[in-house]
């Protein structure tokens, strides 16, 4: 007998089915007994009775939660319970034992650190909600690349192994490559820039590690980014693309995920976008009372911006030229950098680069960095690199936004943070 999904249950009303899964809660009354049985689909009430083969129907007092059964049974309306129907058991077979007490509850009837659930994430991952959290992620990849395949962009993939840094700082894990000493690329821009020069079009989901000592709920120490490039384009033009990409994406997870959203508690809507300058930025926090560094947001400044435009992208553009890398388009005394910021946090940093190879040895050195370190990347626009620019887009702080989650790490299947190196 080929296995039924619990989702397909309804139309096999009256039909003996084989199910297999896990079992995530039981009720013992003596001469009947419940289990609630899901998979990958759903879940579904069972029953076993005086029609339950005799064997199947005493192995039921020794089943724990979260056990992985498989159960023959037939399947029969039930208009009283949630489903409509229910599973009235022939025979149970036990396929793998949960060792009892579980370290932590995937019901969530009983609240577990968030550390604790990591420690256990193999068992955390039995959890509803943990599922349906990276449900909804595995959905805003997919959205991600539809739209990029409409747009006629070409997927990459980029090195996450350098010889120099590709963005000038200094917070990155070094490692031994054979006889020299190498590093873990805190973003794949260099790559990127060098690849629109001649497909015009690029976009990659690229896996950045940054070794800052920090300790805060929207940091990670290893995070996947969608990033894209595009040639014959300025920061304008590369804003509103992203607009159309996360509006595309939103839309693709109310459409498909209608269920786990519900299950979240989760009000998304489709954002709108709105286009403001630093300095504008500058003054409405001056008003607000909320001091802001010289040259970069404040986390209370982005808050403030999701509280007064909601539901929107804010565009912060013509950044100060001193608070963007060296490789962003110079536009006067400032740039043509940007950030977006929604739901009161950045999303993403992005701009207009330089692809003229002088200008870009003047801004390397005006940021103190090595021109030999760089020197592949300044002789790739060397012959022929036309303009071009592009964004990076953080799947765990975008996922964790979305969602409204109080941590990153419970975006991340298996974080890396500055304690975390297992499991």
């Amino acid at each position: 007998m080929e296995r039924t999904l619990i989702k397909d249950l309804k139309d096999y009303i009256g039909k003996e089915v084989l199910l297999k899964g896990w079992v995530s809660e039981m009720r013992n009354l003596s001469k009947v007994k419940f289990i609630i049985l899901y998979d990958r689909t759903g879940d579904i009430q069972s029953v076993a009775n005086k029609t339950t083969e005799e064997a199947s129907f005493s192995a039921i007092d020794d089943i724990s939660k979260e056990s992985v059964i498989e159960l023959i049974g037939t399947v029969k309306e039930h208009p009283e319970s949630k489903w409509g129907f229910e599973v009235v058991i022939k025979k149970v077979t036990v396929i793998a034992v949960a060792e009892i007490p579980l370290p932590v509850d995937p019901s969530e009837k009983s609240q577990t650190h968030i550390d604790k659930r990591l420690d256990y994430r193999f068992l955390d991952l039995h959890s509803k909600r943990t599922q349906s959290i990276f449900k909804v992620q595995s959905t805003i990849l997919q959205g991600f690349r539809d739209f990029m395949y409409q747009e006629g962009a070409l997927e990459v993939t980029l090195p996450s192994i350098i010889g120099a840094s590709s963005e000038g700082g200094t917070d990155l894990f070094t490692i031994k490559y054979f006889e020299k000493e190498a590093l873990l690329s805190q973003s794949c821009q260099l790559y990127k820039q060098m690849l629109a020069c001649s497909m015009e079009k690029i976009f990659t989901v690229f896996t950045a590690w940054r070794a800052e000592k920090h300790n805060t709920v929207r940091h990670l120490n290893e995070s996947r980014q969608f990033d894209y490039e595009e040639a014959f384009a300025g920061d304008k033009r590369v804003m509103a693309v992203l607009t159309q990409c996360v509006q595309f994406m939103i839309k693709k997870v109310l459409q498909d995920r209608k269920k786990e959203l519900e299950f979240l508690g989760v009000d998304l809507k489709v954002p709108k976008e709105k286009y403001i300058t630093f300095e504008e930025v500058r003054e409405i926090m001056k008003r607000e009372g909320i001091e802001m560094p010289a040259h970069d947001l404040s986390g209370e400044a982005e808050k403030k911006l999701g509280v007064l435009y909601p539901h929107t992208i804010v565009y912060v553009h013509e950044w100060p030229l001193e608070g963007k890398p060296f490789y962003i388009m110079p536009h006067g005394k400032n740039s043509k950098g940007f950030d977006a910021i929604w739901q009161g946090m950045e999303i993403t940093s992005g701009g207009q680069r330089v692809h003229d190879p002088k200008l870009l040895e003047e801004r390397l050195k005006a940021q103190g960095l090595d021109l030999a370190a760089f020197k592949d990347y300044i002789n790739s626009f060397r012959y022929g690199a036309p303009p071009h620019a592009g964004w990076g887009l953080g799947l765990e702080r975008f996922t964790m936004l979305m969602l409204g989650l109080d941590n990153i790490r419970e975006a991340v299947l298996f974080p890396r943070d500055r304690d975390r190196l297992t499991p």
